[in-house]
């Protein structure tokens, strides 16, 4: 199911079944036991969900997709690992090391003074064939990049990053909070190997800059913007406003989540459509 993904971002192969030898003939004739065969293994994704710094609101966008991927969840997919959607993360109560998985989903910045989130996130790095950043947070670091924590007698500042600074992403889901339907169209794209309907994801993993200018310089100067204002409509901090028809970004309200371009209904047009569309 994720083969064409695993060749695209340069994942973790398949293992290989061991060669069988030819048998030599002997002299006279040994009664030998026919070697057992190797057990199949499960022809579903293992996926694995990891929470670090954040709100939790993307975990909240994908409970309200239950309706949506109750199949997904319970017949196409074995959840494997996490502390949010199943009991099992490593130190935890039920598991001391982390199960191989082929997708990792990570919601939240990373925490470079929380040793035990750093230490998972390299973990997950190791033990997964695909890492996405679900959501913003992990992304970009969104509003935890602004944060001051460990409120003590000494106040000390504390770094929140996202995870691609401290290990390679392969797609990444933006939002704060990622929306629903970007989820559910994201996990059906992932099931049939949809690589014109996730590039948008594949490009955005590199990307820890996400900001009101990806509209302007990816939706406006191309000419696909259609001025329907969902960009601003869907701005947490009320960053996006409208100026003679077209989006404007302020700068000190933008908190660098990269919503108002993941919600754009122009921002995820494989690139083949937005060249025919344009004539480009």
């Amino acid at each position: 199911m994720f083969d064409k993904l695993k060749k695209a971002f340069g994942g973790s192969s398949e293992p290989k079944a061991p060669k069988v030898e030819e048998k030599v003939e002997a002299a006279a004739p040994v009664e030998t036991k026919a070697p057992e065969e190797p057990k199949a293994a499960s022809a579903k994704p293992r996926i694995g969900y990891i929470h670090l710094s954040g709100c939790t609101g993307d975990a909240m966008s994908l409970t309200e997709n239950y309706d949506i991927l109750s199949t997904v969840l319970t017949d196409m997919i074995d959840i494997v690992y996490g502390q949010t959607l199943v009991d099992k993360w490593i130190h935890g109560t039920y598991a001391e090391e982390m199960p191989e998985m082929d997708l990792c989903l990570i919601e939240g910045s990373v925490c470079l003074q929380d040793e035990h989130s750093v230490h998972e996130l390299l973990e997950a790095r190791k033990k997964s064939g695909l890492i996405a950043a679900f959501g913003s947070c992990a992304m970009t670091g969104c509003f935890t990049t602004f944060a001051r924590g460990g409120q003590q007698a000494q106040p000390k500042h504390e770094s929140f990053l996202p995870i691609s600074a401290l290990v390679k992403v392969d797609l990444a889901l933006p939002g704060c909070p990622v929306a629903p339907e970007m989820i559910a169209k994201a996990v059906v794209a992932l099931c049939n190997g949809d690589m014109d309907y996730l590039q948008p994801a594949i490009d955005k993993a590199a990307c820890d800059t996400g900001c009101g200018c990806d509209v302007i310089t990816g939706v406006i100067r191309p000419g696909l913007c259609t001025g329907c204002g969902t960009c601003a409509l869907a701005c947490p901090t009320r960053a996006m406003g409208f100026s003679e028809g077209r989006p404007s970004c302020d700068r000190d309200r933008c908190i660098k989540c990269g919503t108002c371009y993941t919600m754009c209904p122009r921002a995820w047009l494989p690139v083949s459509r937005i060249k025919e569309d344009t004539g480009l």
